[in-house]
């Protein structure tokens, strides 16, 4: 089991013995007040997460009395009377059932009787507490007093001074100081004026003349800043110079925000002595079970206190910035969007996209054919001996020359328009389809294999052996090349691929194929036309173009 649980238990045995001793043995903590003042009385044996009964007296029946009343488990005297002198119990409403008694003793006059002792060194500087925590921690207290023997402090030599928590700085203590202190604190609660009292008894312990006592040194910490997470368990370090040798009159404790760590349940305190060289160091680790932002950015020092002098480290809690973590996700996740977005946009308008950066391309290049040919596209189709057919070559003599050759300067080799008649037709097909970019495919859906119905038929060209020679130039071209240097295009309807050759219904599945619709109002042809030059390789600067 680690040391700060034993310490928890401990803890908790000696309270749990100390409230038995109260209910058993008839000793009970009394508390010295002053008629007309305001007093809050704490069950000791309860946290802040305990619920508490309150009664006066030992039997749980009996009603507090007027003037006195429970307020987040404490018991509040607003104000003390007369009245009101005797004993109260608080018991825990939990499984444990633990009481604990006190004793209230009511005086008339302004300084209450001192609840305890305190012993200072000759010549030590030293504080005494207020010993009212609850008044403080309403965080509405005004001025507070310190009166000796019920006068104003008054000594020679260096004067009192009052630090955070009502603490009273005695500097340099003589016989003179001993006496009875009282801690006044005014206070407005609920808009009216209330004083708050306790006294405590000190006095001088004569001094061993041999006795030589060391300045002590914080070493760590000095003015530090640490970064923890909020819910996380931290421990901090104080390391301090003791002297030649370990004494009991120089102390080590730590507060927060000027509460001492003592009082706070989430906090825990250990302490370790080393030696080095014939020097003492103290090595005090204040823990914190659970990091809560009533600790962030709140000063918590180390003290160390000797007969000598008193020195004080001090640092503060700082919650991690994660605003560069969350600025980093959040600028990889708008670029992953961002890249998303431009990925489906160019997907969308790929086809546009690469248009105008043709257009663009040509405004700035100068050069002609870079690859030496002389067409862009051979277009091949069936020759008219049918209604179907004669579809097709009026797509491929005139519909298409007309938007490609004249409105987008596209150089086009068509057969039938452009071969010479007496020409050896397979060194001309062959030739010329080296000398094209693109092989443009018109098919209809009376296109046929030439195996089609186990009938031996020209494929595509109706006995036009020319087509059929042409198109195998081609295909074989594009595939042997792996360029997709052919276009498909379908006019009059969908095309039954599974009656064609293999090598068309490859190129149909690898690049898919262009359909043109015959105008109307309903459809103009407009992303036929933009996928066609999408597929078709960019014009040469120089042409002579003509914007749609």
């Amino acid at each position: 089991m680690a040391a700060v649980d034993w310490v928890f238990l401990l803890a908790a045995a000696l309270s749990l013995a100390f409230a038995v001793a109260h209910n058993h043995s008839g000793e009970i903590d009394t508390y010295h007040v002053s008629a007309g003042h305001l007093f809050v009385l704490r069950c000791l044996i309860a946290d802040a997460h305990t619920n508490v009964t309150w009664s006066r007296g030992r039997r749980r029946n009996l009603s507090l009395p007027a003037g006195v009343e429970v307020r987040d488990g404490l018991l509040w005297f607003l104000p003390v009377q007369m009245s009101h002198n005797g004993s109260y119990t608080c018991e825990k409403r939990d499984e444990t059932g633990l009481r604990m008694e006190f004793a209230v003793s009511v005086s008339s006059g302004e300084c209450p009787d001192p609840s305890e002792t305190r012993y200072i060194t000759e010549g030590v500087s030293e504080r005494l507490p207020c010993k009212q925590r609850e008044i403080f921690g309403l965080n509405n207290t005004g001025i507070v007093r310190w009166m000796k023997d019920c006068h104003p402090v008054e000594r020679q030599g260096e004067p009192i001074s009052v630090e955070e928590e009502g603490f009273m700085r005695l500097p340099a203590a003589s016989e003179e100081d001993a006496g009875k202190y009282t801690c006044l604190v005014d206070i407005s609660l609920n808009g009216r004026k209330y004083t708050t009292a306790r006294s405590i008894r000190l006095k001088i312990k004569k001094r061993d003349a041999s006795t030589v006592f060391m300045e002590p040194e914080i070493l760590f910490p000095q003015n530090e800043v640490i970064v923890v997470e909020v819910g996380t368990r931290v421990e901090l370090k104080c390391l301090a110079y003791m002297g030649a040798s370990e004494d009991n009159e120089t102390l080590m404790f730590w507060t927060v925000d000027t509460t001492d760590s003592d009082d706070l349940d989430e906090l825990s305190l250990s302490t370790k002595y080393t030696r080095d060289r014939g020097r003492v160091y103290c090595l005090s680790t204040l823990s914190i079970s659970e990091v809560r932002h009533k600790f962030l950015n709140v000063p918590i020092r180390c003290y160390v206190r000797s007969p000598a002098d008193e020195k004080v480290g001090l640092l503060r809690l700082q919650e991690a910035d994660h605003s560069a973590l969350y600025t980093s996700v959040a600028l990889c996740l708008a670029a992953s969007l961002t890249t998303l977005a431009l990925a489906a946009a160019f997907h969308l308008f790929k086809v546009d996209l690469v248009l105008v950066y043709r257009k663009l391309l040509r405004s700035f290049s100068k050069q002609q054919a870079p690859d030496g040919k002389l067409y862009d596209a051979y277009v091949s189709f069936l020759r008219p001996d049918t209604l179907s057919s004669a579809g097709m070559a009026s797509f491929a003599l005139h519909i298409l020359p007309e938007v490609l050759e004249n409105q987008h300067g596209y150089s086009l080799y068509i057969r039938g328009r452009d071969d010479c008649p007496g020409e050896a037709v397979h060194d001309v097909i062959s030739a010329t389809l080296r000398q094209c970019r693109r092989l443009i495919i018109i098919l209809s859906p009376e296109a046929k294999s030439s195996t089609h119905g186990g009938q031996e038929e020209e494929p595509l060209c109706d006995n036009q052996k020319q087509l059929c020679y042409e198109q195998k130039i081609g295909l074989y071209d594009a595939l042997t090349q792996n360029d997709s240097r052919v276009i498909l295009v379908e006019i009059g309807g969908p095309v039954d691929y599974s009656c064609l050759p293999e090598s068309l219904r490859y190129i149909k599945r690898k690049q898919g194929s262009l359909e043109w619709k015959k105008p109307s109002p309903l459809c103009s042809n407009r992303n036929f036309w933009k996928n066609l030059r999408y597929h078709m390789p960019s014009v040469p600067a120089g042409r002579l173009q003509t914007v749609v």
